[in-house]
């Protein structure tokens, strides 16, 4: 009788695995403030448009010393190649001076909205805007898709925010409370005060304009897509959002990719990477 076939686990991809594929470049890159880090790539398509438009935000446990933005240049490359234009932004971490609360968030927020400035230049579709983030930039995008309902009080609410159409969050800590306890410590825990900032008499609740779950319902539908083998983001943090939007009345929904970890999700060529693209599609059909 012959042996039963053994059936390898799948290889789990590493951030040197990403690291070894050629870098593309981007169309340009656009200095937009006066801040080091005020910068950010524009990945135009061919065409003369309008373009539909992708924000996209680096994760890298709100760390400068983990990520930039070029971790997400082979994602940008080959979504400009299915003919979006992508703005992939910069931000200060948490350990850089001025960054945490609320130098992070009101630098992705002007990064963002300087798309208002350069749409024409660009022949840019600002109607057909969609955003993904991965990991810690999962939080921001969805954080930004929130902004209108940001608290009155808050010093990161501004009058006209960009609107998005969709959102997709990629192995994401959307929900600052609820992903504390599960991801490493380091990526979280470790920079939990800087990130939220401190409590105040005007502002007590920390988490009030800095964690999208508590901005819910945002009216925006959103999409989380988690690998099942993430030890960073897991699944269940995605579910556990996703039940939190739908109960509020938001359109979300969960996608988990089977043998896939975190750093697939930002990989072209792998299911996770195909199945965002066509989410970010579904939102502009």
């Amino acid at each position: 009788m012959p042996e039963p076939a053994v059936t390898e686990p799948a290889k789990i991809m590493t951030w040197a695995d990403l690291g070894a594929r050629p870098q593309p470049t981007p169309s340009v890159e656009v200095k937009w403030g006066e801040g080091d880090t005020d910068v950010a790539d524009i990945w135009l398509p061919e065409g003369r448009g309008p373009h539909p438009v992708i924000v996209m935000v680096h994760g890298g446990c709100w760390q400068k010393s983990i990520a930039d933005r070029t971790l997400m240049n082979p994602m940008a490359d080959a979504l400009r190649n299915q003919g979006w234009a992508v703005w992939n932004i910069e931000y200060r971490g948490v350990d850089e001076p001025g960054g945490g609360y609320p130098g992070t968030y009101l630098d992705v927020g002007a990064a963002t909205d300087e798309l208002f400035e350069r749409a024409e230049a660009w022949n840019l579709d600002l109607s057909r805007v969609t955003g993904i983030g991965h990991s810690a930039g999962g939080h921001l995008v969805l954080w930004l898709a929130a902004r209108a309902k940001l608290p009155e009080s808050s010093p990161l609410r501004v009058s006209n925010p960009l609107r998005f159409r969709g959102v997709v969050v990629s192995g994401g800590l959307a929900d600052l409370e609820a992903s504390r306890p599960v991801t490493s410590p380091t990526c979280l825990d470790a920079v939990y005060d800087q990130l939220t900032g401190p409590p105040s008499p005007e502002r007590p609740d920390p988490l009030s304009d800095t964690s999208p779950a508590r901005l819910l319902p945002i009216g925006v539908p959103f999409i989380s897509v988690n690998g099942s083998e993430d030890r960073i983001a897991p699944p269940l943090l995605g579910e556990a959002l996703t039940r939190k939007a739908e109960a509020a009345g938001d359109r979300a929904s969960l996608i988990v990719v089977s043998a896939t970890g975190h750093v697939e999700l930002v990989t072209p060529g792998t299911a996770a990477f195909g199945a965002e693209a066509e989410a970010l599609a579904s939102f502009v059909k």
